[in-house]
């Protein structure tokens, strides 16, 4: 497929659930992909390497500053992964499509949500930093879980919870979980994915 370098899990079956797993930046492919298996066996695991390099270190979309984003960019790069999910998508009629990201990845994902508010049917996004308004969209049906740390120097809480009361007024079933540090990934936050994601195991 075009677009993208990715990973994709071998195995699964027709009607399994399609997940896409989105790394932060410097990751790539293999950073969560191993993990998606472990959190849905069977799943699909399909993980797309970002195609911006900052000194070096990929990301999904380009930034001016910590914290700026290049919002043209941004918009392109959100559009071409929109592409990229709804193709895969329609090679499996009727599979569930689940998506996990972290920081710069769970941006690229919720910005892709925002442009395509149909295409997932359950997304968990960790520390992401929205840091403009979200277009009016209609999530219901969907399920949201934000993970974030209540210290996290690079996603302030406010922001946060933002988001998170964007998409329960947009009618999905959000929710919001906090670990008391700051933007690592926590024991207690990868249960609760787990705990979240659930319905889509076996």
């Amino acid at each position: 497929m075009a677009g993208y370098q990715y990973r994709e899990g071998q195995g699964a079956t027709a009607d399994a659930p399609l997940f896409f797993v989105f790394h932060g930046t410097g990751g790539d492919e293999n950073q969560f992909f191993d993990l998606a298996g472990e959190l849905v066996p069977g799943a699909r695991v399909i993980a797309p390497r970002g195609d911006v390099s900052e000194g070096g270190a990929l990301r999904y979309f380009r930034r001016t500053g910590e914290g700026v984003f290049d919002m043209d960019d941004l918009a392109r790069r959100a559009a071409a992964m929109v592409d990229f999910v709804a193709t895969t998508k329609a090679r499996y009629e009727g599979a569930k499509l689940i998506g996990l990201g972290y920081s710069n990845g769970a941006n690229i994902l919720a910005t892709v949500q925002f442009g395509a508010p149909d295409l997932f049917d359950a997304t968990v996004l960790m520390h992401p930093l929205i840091p403009f308004a979200p277009p009016k969209a209609d999530f219901v049906g969907r399920r949201v879980l934000i993970t974030a740390g209540q210290r996290d120097p690079m996603a302030p809480a406010s922001t946060t919870q933002q988001l998170a009361d964007y998409f329960t007024a947009s009618g999905a079933e959000a929710s919001l979980f906090w670990h008391a540090g700051g933007h690592e990934l926590r024991q207690e936050e990868l249960l609760e994915t787990q705990r979240f994601l659930t319905p889509f195991r076996g």
